[in-house]
């Protein structure tokens, strides 16, 4: 911990923390685009190819090469800062930001500087609170192009960090794809909300991308990251120094960077200690941050206009064409498919936060009834989603499966207890819908005569529950039910053994 006093404990409880101070975020989300292209070359952008393969004179910065701006990364920018109901700058430039580090051979990176082209928007996001939803507006400050950085590797550490490793291995196949920055102004008033509004503003910034088609967000490949900013201020008091958590790569993580950040800076000042203004690095496996480099002196990477591009001065004309090529954006998407679902506002959100509208929506094209596609996406699937402490759309079930699974449902073949073995055994990799029941053996027990053999064994085991039954106390028959479904291993259907129940002791409801 980076500390000018030492505290005897790291971090204090986040309700805790809330009770002493506020919090200020600030996001900064850095997006791939989507382009074939890189930002100033021709070289390719695909993902996942050989070291040092994707690359030429221009984007390796060498002697006499010359770059050309990327039009399509232009107009990608130009849709992305529409959709965030920015200002579009009628003439705005590139600089050189210089800086000598080895993820760029050219020691220096293209970037904007004071002249972004997207300026001034906001994002509305919504919370799920235990009033209901509460949206937040999120006020961007900008919205700039620039050209990304290559990717270096520390091998022989424990860590996977440069501190302690052997050696380094540089792959600058990812240098110069178009990369944009959506920085927000300072986010103030959220209180015990802010992780979730972090992680809800991350999230309908993925959306609106992928709704967009400018990139892919595959944050598990860094083609979508964010830098949690973060600082402490008690009530009336100016705002706090903050830290600035680097490179956080999955919603869940965005949450839990805040968090922990609130949590640290909180046991910190209350034991007297200085946050020191600084980048961190986020764990995963921990949940918790540990310091990069201080940041309490600007560094001075002495941009200056670069003399090798032309200004970008985007017509009118040009941007309102660009205006029409909008699609239905995801706030507006989610309004319509609450109306079509005929479901309430909280129960909408909650397939939101669940991260599961879009696998609602599929397994609902796929001809499942909508309150069953939610049923499983938020009941079953989401729990074994956070238990593998994974995001709800890398378990390999399809909208396809659950529509097989409702079908077999229907035909009594199944009941929702052995449904839940049935995405057990797909998770675990056992096969398709009917491979897993087939192998497990989840077929429902409806031959009548084994289901009345297993109600006289459970009669004869409770003789008093017959009693009761036929005296007209029909709830002692859940009795009867619950050990029928035992004996059969749930494979049983409840209604039909009840049913089998009465008409052998000779009575009706």
């Amino acid at each position: 911990m980076s500390t000018t006093k030492s505290s005897a404990v790291d971090v204090i409880p986040f309700d805790q923390a809330l009770a002493d101070f506020e919090p200020v975020l600030g996001l900064e989300v850095h997006v791939e685009l989507g382009t074939q292209t890189k930002m100033f070359c021709a070289c390719p952008t695909a993902f996942g190819a050989e070291p040092n393969a994707q690359v030429c004179p221009v984007c390796l910065g060498l002697p006499g090469s010359m770059p050309v701006v990327n039009r399509t990364a232009v107009e990608s920018t130009i849709r992305i800062g529409l959709a965030l109901n920015c200002a579009i700058a009628s003439w705005c430039r590139f600089a050189r930001k210089n800086y000598f580090y080895p993820d760029m051979p050219k020691d220096y990176q293209v970037s904007q500087y004071d002249e972004p082209l997207c300026s001034n928007g906001y994002l509305d996001v919504t919370v799920q609170t235990q009033d209901g939803p509460q949206v937040f507006r999120v006020e961007i400050e900008r919205v700039h192009m620039e050209e990304d950085t290559g990717k270096l590797t520390h091998e022989g550490g424990a860590t996977g960090r440069i501190h302690g490793a052997d050696y380094s291995l540089v792959d600058y196949n990812r240098a110069g794809i178009p990369l944009i920055e959506i920085v927000t102004k300072p986010i103030v008033g959220t209180g015990a909300l802010a992780p979730l509004v972090a992680r809800a503003y991350v999230t309908e910034l993925r959306d609106l991308m992928r709704a967009l088609g400018v990139s892919d967000v595959r944050m598990e490949e860094g083609s979508l990251r964010c830098d949690v900013n973060c600082s402490l201020n008690r009530p009336g008091d100016p705002w706090g120094t903050r830290s600035e958590t680097k490179n956080v790569n999955s919603l869940r993580s965005v949450e839990r960077a805040v968090r922990s950040e609130v949590e640290r800076q909180a046991a910190l000042l209350l034991a007297g200690g200085r946050i020191i203004q600084e980048t961190r690095h986020f764990h995963e496996d921990t949940g918790r941050s540990t310091p990069g480099r201080s940041k309490e002196h600007a560094e001075d990477y002495r941009y200056f206009p670069e003399p090798d591009l032309v200004p970008v001065a985007p017509s009118d004309a040009w941007i309102d064409d660009l205006r029409t090529t909008l699609p239905e954006l995801p706030s507006a998407r989610r309004e319509r498919l609450q109306q079509e679902w005929g479901i309430s506002a909280f129960e909408l959100m909650s397939v939101v936060n669940a991260g599961a509208l879009e696998l609602v929506e599929a397994t609902i094209a796929a001809g499942v009834d909508q309150a069953a596609a939610r049923k499983w996406w938020t009941g079953e699937l989401l729990r074994t989603a956070n238990d593998r402490q994974v995001e709800l759309s890398d378990l390999p079930v399809t909208g396809e499966q659950i529509a097989r699974i409702e079908a077999l449902i229907a035909a009594g073949s199944l009941n929702d207890k052995l449904a839940r073995q049935v995405f057990e055994g797909i998770i675990a990799g056992e096969g398709d819908v009917d491979d897993v029941v087939a192998a497990r053996g989840l077929v429902i027990v409806s031959d009548d005569s084994a289901l009345i053999a297993a109600i006289d064994a459970a009669l004869a085991e409770q003789p008093d529950v017959a009693e009761k039954i036929t005296g007209g106390k029909f709830q002692a028959a859940g009795a009867i039910v619950g050990a029928v479904m035992k004996a059969t291993k749930g494979q049983a259907d409840a209604a039909k053994v009840r049913a089998l129940l009465l008409e052998r002791l000779g009575v009706a409801e």
